[in-house]
């Protein structure tokens, strides 16, 4: 880490990059934001919004299981149900005629609700308010190496089925029809997009955690001219929202999270007027 850190202080001769806090919380946002906005194209492309917040707010009961197996960290647990909860979902939504909307908010009420129940039991949810907002200056540098392995386990998963994702995404008939397994395809999705929000449920925070994934994907589609620009846009779009928005964060002393979801939500807007021009 401390090569790291060097060429940091060497690339950014300002002085919030003098805090170890703040190098880690930079190699952080460095890492989850470009993989928020790869899953973001196909979670706008397929009308996932809504999943990735109902996963978001699952988390709340990933706490409370990992509280009451008596975890240390409840990241296990968080990261166990997350994948389970989103499986779940799609699982039920492609065997209902209930809409997509309908089941997704029955799972995301139900688990958000469990949650608070558990934690608040005998006033103890006060301890757990904090996964609400997120601290992204927290995050440690054992952390930080885990977030780099899922970074780049994900590119490679993504590398593999980007084009069936694709497919799907457009025509589920014309897919299945050319040996795609379509459920196999949408559950390895589901589980990169659960894993990416679980892991980074405490420094972006559940309240905010959605909009990060869904705001650079949806201002890259606004301007966008084919795929290969959508996605390099949300990607560039995302990383400079969580690079500005962290540093901002700092000299105003707000809360990074949404200080991230703020900048991408300005830049959302800038789009949008760009495309109607």
């Amino acid at each position: 880490m401390n090569t790291l850190y060097n060429i940091l202080e060497a690339l950014l001769p300002f002085s919030f990059i003098q805090f170890d806090f703040m190098k880690n919380a930079l190699l952080a946002v460095l890492l989850v934001t470009p993989l928020f906005g790869m899953l973001g194209t196909m979670a706008v492309n397929n009308k996932m919004a809504f999943f990735s917040d109902a996963l978001g707010h699952s988390a709340m009961t990933g706490i409370a299981l990992g509280v009451m197996l008596g975890a240390g960290d409840p990241i296990i647990c968080m990261l166990a149900f997350g994948v389970l909860f989103g499986l779940g979902i799609r699982k039920v939504k492609s065997s209902t005629k209930a809409s997509a909307d309908t089941v997704i908010s029955v799972f995301s009420s139900a688990a958000m609700a469990l949650g608070i129940v558990i934690l608040s039991k005998n006033g103890g949810f006060s301890k757990y308010s904090s996964y609400l907002i997120g601290d992204i200056l927290t995050v440690s540098p054992s952390y930080i190496k885990v977030l780099a392995a899922v970074l780049a386990v994900s590119y490679v998963v993504w590398y593999f089925i980007y084009n069936r994702l694709m497919l799907l995404s457009i025509n589920p008939s014309l897919s299945a029809s050319r040996g795609i397994n379509n459920a196999l395809t949408e559950n390895i999705f589901v589980v990169i997009v659960a894993v990416a929000v679980m892991l980074s449920i405490r420094q972006i925070g559940m309240l905010t955690i959605n909009s990060l994934l869904i705001l650079p994907a949806a201002s890259a589609r606004n301007i966008a001219r084919d795929s290969k620009q959508y996605h390099i846009l949300s990607t560039v779009i995302a990383m400079l929202c969580g690079v500005f928005g962290l540093i901002i964060s700092f000299y105003a002393d707000t809360a990074a999270g949404a200080t991230m979801v703020l900048l991408a939500a300005a830049v959302y807007f800038a789009t949008y007027f760009v495309s109607k021009n």
